[in-house]
Formats: C-alpha cells, structure tokens, sequence
C-alpha cells in the first residue's frame, strides 16, 4: 500500500486549502448567521473546477479521480462545511449520478452545465415520510404517454432554492413496490415545481435547505434516467458513491477543529504556562488527532477502491460511519479545549460542533451505514 500523495494530489490539496483559507475564512461566520452562500464564492469554486471534478473534459469537468475530489473537500470542510456539501451533492450525487446512467442527450444538455458550475444540481429523494427507508416513495410519476406527470413532496433537498436541475425519485408502479421506481431529471422553473420553505437548520446554515413541492409537473419522456423501474438501484448506486464525499466533509469538520485547537492549545495560558502543557489537554489532543488520521485513511481507502473499479460499498459506508462519528467527538472536545472560548462564535468551534451532527444524518444515518456494513460482512 502507497500512502505517499502524488504531485497532481499534493497540487489538488494545497489549491482546495488556498481558495479556503483565503476566500472562504473571511466572512464564514456572517454566512453562517445570515443563512446565505455567496453567489461570487460559488462563481469562484466553480472557476476553480471544484464544481465538477470528477466530470471527464468531454462535458467540461476536471476529470480528477475520486481521491482529488475527497482531498479537496476535506480542505474546503475544514474551513466552511456549508460551502463542501453544496460541492459535495453536485459532485457526488447529481454530476456523478448523470454521467455513469445519464443517456448522451442528457449528458450534453445537463452535465456540462453542471460540471462547469453553470448550474447547481439537486439530488430529491427524501420525503416527509421517506428518509432511512427510500422504497417508501409517495411523489408519483404517472406515464401520460409522451411524457410523466410528477405529484408529490421533496424533503430536506440541499440546494433547493438554488439549484437549477432536479434529479427526483418518484414512484411509478406502486405494485412493483422498490422495483416500480423512477428517476427524472427536472428542470426548475416547469410549471407545478413550487420551491418551499428555506429550513433553519442547526448546521451547515449557509447552505440552502428547502421543500420542494410538484403538482402535475410535466416530465418529458426522454428526461428519464435509465429503463423503467431503474430509479432505486440509481439513487443507491449513486448513494454509494456520494458516502464518500461525506465522509470526507466529516473529516474535514474534525481535522479542522482538530487543527484550530491544537493552536490554541499552544496560546491560551493556565496557571502560568500554556495550556498544551497540561497532561489532561495532552491526552484530549492525541486521541483528537488519532481518530483524525484513522478516518483519512478509511476515507481514502474507499476513494481507492472507487477509482480501481473494485467493491466499495463496504468501504464508504465504514468511512462515513467512522468519519462523522469522529467529527462529532473532536468537535466536542474542541469545545472542551477552549473552554467557555469554545461556546462562542468567535472561536468557530462550536460551528464545527453544530455542522458534525447532519454527518451522522444524511445520504444515510449512521445506523444505516451499520445495516450495509453487516449485510456486507455477511454475504
């Protein structure tokens, strides 16, 4: 096993650790306040091809391998995990999802909008009543012929209010049970596609979080995404692969509270000598850093296997298992290190605190990441 990075790799990290430190820092804190990502830092990610990394130059991406896109990610979370997911479902889920099932017509009216950052994607499949359980789907999609007419209600979708192409789950063939699936590429802006309300979130605030809501929306036939009754086995092929983008949002939530602490350890001053100095802070500092390296390297192992072309299912569920349990447990312990300092937003770490928690929550919690690793194990 090689654990040294290449050139191209090292390039990839300090470019994500750049554009970070100097243009998302200023101002991170105010977004978080005020619920909002700005337009301007999304046109410059875009620029700097984090929108797209994965996309082969033939639709205007990076075409980066899936370690670039997990290094650039755990820089960028280290910063503002509110800027990563918004990279993060692009990438992962929409960009990803299009290009590996997505027909040729599709690829070139959708994916090269998305992967030039043109256009921000949105991945719509959890429901009021359809979060761990994904085969309960209750927006419907009824074959009218030439196209489908899609009714129903999306839940908790990131991006929603900004984003310009859907990709939506939806139930054709309720008979058919998971099997009856579909999913369409939906165009914001389609008569009966209503954007609702923005969610005040405890998290990753400056990231857009809506309901999204469908009355007799007309999809056209060719916006279909696969054969008929294909739409469970995308959302979870691509889901597979999108576990990995979070679990390298979680770990670069715990490396960057991880680093900030360790600094500050250094400056604040107890009893007449820093605060590193004392065993009890010691200890809090390497178990911290232990946990960091041992989720790198189960997210970077899963990032290898996805780019050899071998079984990663295992893999990028024990990376986001281990990953954003491990951010929740070094964001809280950052806190501690900083005291009554850590309660305040002055510090950042109590946001590092409040964005771990949806890593153990979304594109699957982290029971459900237990469920795939044992099915795994025993088959």
């Amino acid at each position: 096993m090689d654990f040294n990075l290449s050139e191209e790799h090292q390039a990839v990290r300090e470019a994500a650790r750049d554009f970070a430190e100097n243009h998302l820092l200023p101002g991170v804190i105010d977004r978080d306040n005020e619920q909002k990502f700005s337009p301007e830092l999304l046109r410059q990610m875009s620029e700097l091809g984090f929108m797209g990394m994965m996309v082969s130059p033939d639709y205007g991406g990076g075409g980066m391998d899936t370690l670039s896109y997990v290094i650039a990610m755990e820089e960028i979370s280290k910063v503002d995990a509110s800027a990563a997911v918004i990279m993060s479902v692009n990438n992962s889920l929409v960009c990803w999802g299009l290009e590996r099932f997505g027909t040729e017509a599709q690829k070139e009216k959708y994916l090269t909008q998305l992967a030039s950052g043109k256009v921000v994607g949105a991945f719509c499949l959890s429901e009021p009543e359809a979060g761990s359980d994904a085969t309960s789907q209750h927006t419907t999609a009824i074959d009218m012929g030439d196209h489908y007419l899609l009714n129903g209600t999306k839940n908790w979708i990131t991006s929603g209010g900004t984003s310009s192409i859907c990709l939506v789950m939806a139930q054709t063939h309720p008979e058919k049970q998971h099997k009856g699936i579909n999913a369409f590429i939906v165009e914001k802006g389609s008569e009966g596609f209503v954007v609702g309300k923005k969610e005040d979130k405890m998290g990753i605030r400056a990231s857009d979080t809506h309901t999204l809501m469908f009355t007799d929306v007309k999809v056209p036939k060719e916006n279909r995404l696969g054969d008929d009754g294909f739409g469970f086995k995308f959302a979870m092929s691509t889901l597979n692969g999108g576990r990995i983008g979070i679990a390298a949002q979680a770990l670069g939530i715990a490396a960057g509270a991880f680093e900030i602490s360790l600094k500050y350890s250094k400056e604040r001053k107890t009893f007449g000598k820093p605060i590193s100095e004392h065993q009890a802070i010691q200890f809090k500092l390497s178990e911290m850093a232990t946990k960091v390296e041992a989720a790198r390297l189960l997210v970077y192992k899963a990032a290898r296997l996805k780019d050899e072309g071998k079984d990663y299912i295992q893999a990028s569920a024990m990376a986001k298992l281990y990953a954003s349990e491990t951010a929740m447990w070094v964001t809280t312990e950052a806190v501690q290190v900083h005291g009554g300092y850590g309660y305040v937003k002055e510090y950042h770490v109590e946001r590092f605190m409040r964005d771990a928690k949806i890593t153990q929550i979304y594109e699957g919690t982290s029971e459900i990441q237990k469920l795939i690793i044992a099915r795994e194990l025993l088959k």
